[in-house]
């Protein structure tokens, strides 16, 4: 893939954004030719770069910092989280979705428990299998959701559900419902309403 790497000059970082659909060799690749030019940018310069866009592996993130002190003695930090898999909270985001109240519940909610508010939610743990989270807004879960959640329950469509793991039956936004088959483990953990009106696991 051609030019999967960009470089912006912010002002008081350097941006090194890679196309999401990227695979790992051609950002390597690109990354390396970037590199060469980054370098004579540099010189004496110590402004910090962050690497924005893809949503990348632990291995990924570790060879890209590699190869780039090797080069350049610069810190490096990464847009993406390196721990929860949470980048469904950035992207939700970068949809704009509108900022609300918010609550958090402590601990995983077990089997019969149910969390209803009217804003959004952030539930600090796992929601088991037939647990109930309902939000007027968001439903962001620290934890692995195999149990019901409903986010835009008033209707919002532009409400979004993440979590560290989804592993559930059924999901729903507003009044759009998804049901899943029987999956393995997977990296997919954003769900969102798309411009079709259907809804996307990511």
């Amino acid at each position: 893939m051609k030019n999967c790497i960009t470089i912006q000059l912010k002002k008081e970082e350097i941006w090194i954004k890679i196309n999401e659909e990227a695979e790992e060799k051609e950002i390597i690749d690109a990354l390396k030719e970037k590199l060469v030019d980054l370098k004579k940018l540099y010189k004496e310069d110590k402004t910090p770069i962050k690497v924005t866009g893809k949503v990348l592996k632990n291995k990924e993130m570790e060879e890209i910092q590699a190869l780039i002190k090797k080069e350049i003695k610069v810190e490096v930090n990464f847009e993406s989280p390196k721990t929860l898999g949470l980048h469904g909270i950035k992207k939700g985001f970068e949809q704009e979705i509108k900022s609300s109240e918010t609550t958090f519940h402590k601990g995983s909610l077990r089997s019969g428990q149910k969390v209803e508010y009217e804003g959004s939610i952030v539930i600090l743990g796992d929601v088991n299998a037939g647990a109930e989270v309902i939000a007027g807004e968001n439903i962001v879960i620290l934890g692995e959701l195999r149990g019901l959640a409903h986010a835009g329950a008033k209707g919002n469509r532009k409400a979004i559900i993440t979590a560290n793991k989804i592993n559930c039956p059924q999901i729903r936004i507003a009044d759009k419902i998804k049901e899943f088959e029987k999956q393995e483990e997977t990296t997919q953990n954003y769900v969102y309403i798309n411009e079709q009106e259907e809804i996307v696991l990511e």
